[in-house]
């Protein structure tokens, strides 16, 4: 039977997506809101339409999560004064309180997916998925530039 890495990268993102749905509950965080989050606390006052493009995520999916996130408290959306027709996304003091926790949380994750691998293993497979994701990214800019 021939190895499938599609079959393995869908089971490792149901598994996540189940876990981090587990792990966040308490802080009332879902995994689809968890990448918004971690992008934010590592780049604060962004516009949506840089964390849709940012983490690959449609248009839709990332305005119903910013929205989602509003309405918890863990971010704001402020209108960017240059586009009244763009939003700029900022964390607020009450996501800052939990960030700690949340990453944490992601942590633990990692190390479980890590458990037993070397250093070694761990940043050749890192290497070898940025550059699936390269392709894939290559593969969809050359297929929008052939729809025109």
């Amino acid at each position: 039977m021939k190895k499938s890495i599609g079959r393995l990268v869908s089971i490792l993102y149901r598994k996540n997506q189940v876990y981090l749905d587990i792990a966040l509950k308490p802080l009332n965080i879902t995994a689809a809101e968890l990448p918004f989050i971690a992008r934010l606390f590592a780049r604060d006052g962004v516009s949506q339409e840089y964390l849709s493009s940012y983490l690959s995520i449609d248009k839709a999916a990332t305005a119903k999560a910013v929205k989602s996130l509003a309405l918890k408290g863990y971010v704001r959306k402020d209108k960017n004064p240059s586009d009244k027709r763009a939003n700029q996304i900022y964390i607020t003091e009450y996501a800052l309180r939990q960030k700690d926790e949340i990453m944490k949380r992601l942590r633990e994750w990692t190390e479980i997916l890590t458990q037993g691998i070397d250093k070694a293993e761990i940043d050749t497979m890192h290497t070898v998925l940025e550059k699936m994701v390269n392709r894939v990214e290559d593969w969809e800019a050359h297929r929008h530039g052939e729809d025109g």
